[in-house]
């Protein structure tokens, strides 16, 4: 075998190596951004959103026929939900656990004078969502039925139970990513209410 054959040999072999190797260091390197992330402390509740700051997108959605609050009828939501007024949106489902964990969170916010406090049921059974109500009580003035996640798609939810505060004007002002806590609560939440009224933090 000539010089010139046994270099091109090396060069193919070489190339064979890298070539080989090559998935392996796209999965490790992969693999080093995801423990970044995994370790970097940051928590997944506090993933910003695109939507902040801009016109909150309310669909006009179907009722959940036989919910009820103080005995009547509870509205579908629809584009002219929370106008002038501060809006807390809530996605939920009957089926998800911690959404279930929440909810005693989302009565007590629907009690605060401040807030109207509205539901889109999530890719749910209607009566699997009446019974959840019926069970654990009702905190939304408007539930809106949101099948298939368009609504859902729109607000650019990420993994329910999730919560945007609207203002009075319209605009998102704030967003939580799982459910309520203490902290997101005095942290989050609430220095988004009093802004959203004009009113100073604390």
């Amino acid at each position: 075998m000539s010089e010139t054959e046994n270099h091109a040999e090396r060069g193919g072999t070489r190339m064979r190596l890298i070539l080989a190797a090559l998935p392996l260091a796209i999965f490790l390197g992969l693999a080093l951004i995801f423990w970044t992330q995994l370790n970097s402390g940051r928590n997944i509740s506090e993933i910003p959103s695109a939507l902040i700051g801009t016109k909150a997108p309310f669909r006009n959605l179907d009722p959940l026929v036989g919910a009820t609050k103080d005995g009547l009828p509870v509205p579908a939501l629809t584009t002219e939900t929370g106008k002038g007024k501060v809006t807390l949106v809530n996605f939920w489902a009957s089926w998800c656990v911690p959404c279930r964990q929440e909810h005693p969170v989302i009565l007590e916010l629907s009690k605060d004078p401040r807030l109207t406090v509205v539901g889109v049921n999530y890719k749910d059974g209607s009566e699997n969502a009446l019974r959840f109500l019926g069970e654990l009580g009702n905190p939304f003035s408007a539930i809106g039925l949101d099948p298939v996640g368009k609504m859902a798609i729109d607000w650019g939810v990420y993994g329910i139970p999730e919560s945007y505060l609207v203002g009075p004007d319209g605009t998102i002002l704030y967003k939580r990513v799982g459910p309520f806590d203490e902290k997101s609560l005095k942290d989050g939440l609430y220095p988004a209410i009093e802004k959203a009224l004009g009113k100073p933090a604390g």
